[in-house]
């Protein structure tokens, strides 16, 4: 146990050692508490996360860095049940990762084709530069 003697907790985590760990800031990690999303324990004023709001941060970040929102993220890690395989939870993540896939994938096409454009306009002016 960290910093947190006298807990029953088997591990405990303080919000500057998350913040720390993940290199994000306490008021990102107190926004993710106020949005439902983390359930720390309080030791007087000082709040305590336990070792499952720290998978469930770590599970939020990395929604986050593959474009989820905090919603998604929220109903994914919602699903989950220790007590079964998790199919469904699975399931639903590999769902939502395709949707996101597809976007990027129509938005990189999109990228692309306005690419093209601006290298066939700038030769434009290139050569009507050229010619004066």
């Amino acid at each position: 146990m960290r910093n947190f003697k006298n807990l029953n907790m088997t591990e405990a985590y303080s919000i500057s050692e998350l913040s720390q760990e993940f290199d994000i800031t306490p008021r990102t990690i107190r926004f993710y508490e106020e949005k439902g999303l983390l359930f720390p324990g309080r030791k007087g004023r000082t709040r305590v996360f336990s070792a499952s709001d720290r998978v469930r941060l770590k599970l939020i970040l990395r929604g986050k860095k593959i474009g989820f929102s905090l919603d998604e993220s929220r109903d994914i890690i919602e699903m989950y049940e220790p007590e079964t395989d998790n199919t469904r939870q699975l399931e639903n993540l590999l769902l939502k990762i395709q949707e996101k896939r597809l976007l990027l994938e129509q938005r990189k096409k999109e990228i692309n084709t306005m690419l093209k454009d601006i290298k066939k306009t700038e030769s434009i002016c290139l050569s009507a530069l050229d010619d004066q």
